[in-house]
């Protein structure tokens, strides 16, 4: 990770969890992030003979983690995303309670940045995403969705698993240039009947798909409008459905009125703003009928360029934009304004050992 220096979110740091050891081996080292449930903690995992791993540890925020509820929604995010193996998906390793008998997520941890990042790493030096890592960022993301839309069950009969929520923070991005889907805690898997009253609207406004709104069920559609979406703001480098109040943001959504993205990049090839505009119809049956198919239409506009899209070079773009976002730290570029800085910063201090962590 880079290491940032900042006041903002300097209270994030001082976590009181930061210092423990769940399950007798997962040192809980820093805050990566916090949303409406959970926490993720960056973490080390302490084996025998010195044995050290980076892991990611996810725990229900205090205020919930009584509430029956949010714990069955967590439950149920680890069984859903425990069965689904792929390379483009963030993996789990271990599901268990702590001492107090509050449940954690183990998972892998991806040191390097989100697509928002990458994205604000470009504006902050006034430089457009390169189209062609963008389109090849997207297709990786649709390999990942295409596995839990096609998944089987154990008796092999097809149980999808639609996300609901792709959003730029769940697409990250490694230092080895693999790109992974991450947070399946919204997904439900056609097996299992709701955990949620079923009108709830789940996932941030801006990224879901019109019908949601109308209280739809997810789809294949929806997720791949929810690509559309991370694509487009990419490459045009401004939020696509933005508004001063949640219902002006429901309303945009609800339009799906989506301005030409060749006019904010007319260096665009046609053929991959008509791939991005088809993902982005207002009716779901006119969008791609598969990621599958989408992740052709991708492919075969990048045989278009001889530019590279390779991990290595997808990997130097990551090196260069953490760069960039560093500098902007220091500058105090009005871009981090947009950026969760604590979720950039590095531990300074080296993960303790296991019998030194405090329980």
């Amino acid at each position: 990770m880079v290491t940032l220096h900042s006041s903002r979110n300097s209270a994030l740091s001082k976590h009181p969890a930061i210092g423990r050891l769940l399950g007798g081996k997962y040192e809980l080292l820093a805050l990566a992030g916090r949303g409406g449930m959970a926490e993720v903690f960056r973490a080390t995992t302490h084996g025998v003979a010195g044995f050290r791993r980076p892991v990611a540890v996810k725990r229900i925020i205090d205020e919930l983690s009584e509430d029956p509820k949010f714990v069955a929604m967590f439950v149920e995010e680890a069984r859903v995303t425990a069965a689904l193996q792929h390379p483009n998906i963030v993996q789990i390793h271990d599901f268990d309670r702590d001492e107090d008998g509050a449940y954690f997520l183990v998972m892998e941890w991806v040191d390097g940045l989100n697509l928002h990042e990458w994205r604000m790493a470009h504006r902050a030096v006034e430089e457009p995403a390169p189209w062609h890592l963008a389109a090849a960022i997207g297709i990786e993301i649709l390999k990942a969705l295409n596995s839990a839309h096609t998944h089987r069950n154990e008796d092999g009969k097809l149980s999808p698993v639609f996300h609901r929520d792709v959003t730029p923070q769940n697409i990250l991005m490694g230092t080895n240039g693999v790109v992974r889907l991450a947070d399946f805690g919204l997904a439900r898997a056609m097996d299992r009947a709701r955990t949620t009253q079923p009108e709830m609207v789940k996932g941030k406004l801006g990224y879901i798909a019109p019908e949601m709104t109308r209280g739809a069920d997810p789809s294949v559609q929806t997720d791949i409008f929810g690509v559309g979406i991370v694509l487009w703001e990419a490459l045009a480098g401004r939020k696509l459905f933005k508004g001063d109040t949640p219902l002006d943001v429901l309303q945009k959504v609800r339009d799906a009125q989506v301005p030409p993205l060749a006019e904010s990049r007319p260096d665009l090839p046609q053929s991959l703003c008509d791939a991005l505009h088809r993902a982005l119809q207002k009716e779901p049956e006119r969008r791609y009928s598969s990621a599958r198919s989408m992740v052709r239409a991708l492919a075969n506009i990048l045989r278009m360029t001889p530019e590279s899209t390779s991990n290595d070079v997808i990997a130097r773009s990551i090196a260069q934009a953490r760069d960039r976002l560093r500098q902007a730290v220091i500058d105090d570029n009005a871009v981090t304004e947009h950026l969760d800085i604590e979720r950039l910063r590095t531990v300074d201090a080296a993960p303790r050992e296991a019998a030194g962590a405090r329980r």
